[in-house]
């Protein structure tokens, strides 16, 4: 005869069924890690292109050619981290016999693109009309209120993802100046981190 325990056990274990079923949790660690050297070679490039000849000093003023070659090193790594997540979560799904498109994945990009595409369309516009040093602090937040935003579909570590690359936005915007750093430090650095934890936390083949 089942006790109280037992029926307590087994309402958390269907509880947790439930909520697993809801959420997409194949996103791969090792993308992470890869979208976050995409990033900081992508900053190298950009600080090559923003800085002038020696001695090293920033622009201020940008020509036509300089944006439109910053935004085509943006859209560059931004399509290379995409395809590289894409590719690697579907191999994960597939290795865990899961389908990468369901309830949890579907939900995960609707909450993720919302604030992405509002931000991004936001950003282009302050780009075109000349204020650049918005456009690193906007990266930022919008992308970390887009990883909020959409957490409660997906793994927690990407909620405190999200709350970091907004934490990083807002110091971005109080020292002017120093945006490709905190953009470094942002999709770069934290991505590192983020993906070696769900490495080592998730997909680590256990011995």
């Amino acid at each position: 005869m089942k006790t109280t325990e037992n029926y307590l056990e087994e309402i958390k274990e269907i509880r947790k069924i439930m909520e697993q079923s809801g959420r997409f949790l194949s996103l791969s660690g090792l993308s992470g890690i890869l979208i976050g050297i995409y990033a900081l070679v992508g900053a190298y490039f950009a600080y090559r292109i923003v800085c002038l000849p020696p001695p090293s000093v920033i622009r201020y003023v940008f020509a036509g050619d300089v944006v439109y070659q910053l935004i085509t090193l943006a859209m560059i790594v931004l399509l290379a981290s995409f395809v590289t997540t894409l590719w690697l979560t579907w191999q994960k799904a597939k290795k865990d016999g899961k389908k990468i498109w369901n309830h949890g994945s579907r939900q995960m990009l609707v909450n993720l693109a919302i604030p992405f595409i509002s931000g991004g369309i936001l950003i282009l516009t302050f780009t075109f009309r000349g204020f650049y040093e918005i456009i690193s602090p906007a990266c930022l937040i919008f992308y970390g209120l887009s990883l909020v935003n959409a957490a409660k579909f997906t793994r927690q570590e990407i909620f405190y993802l999200g709350l970091s690359e907004i934490s990083l936005g807002i110091l971005a915007a109080l020292f002017p100046g120093t945006g490709l750093i905190f953009w470094a430090l942002g999709f770069g650095v934290l991505h590192i981190i983020y993906g070696s934890v769900m490495y080592f936390r998730y997909d680590r083949p256990s011995k």
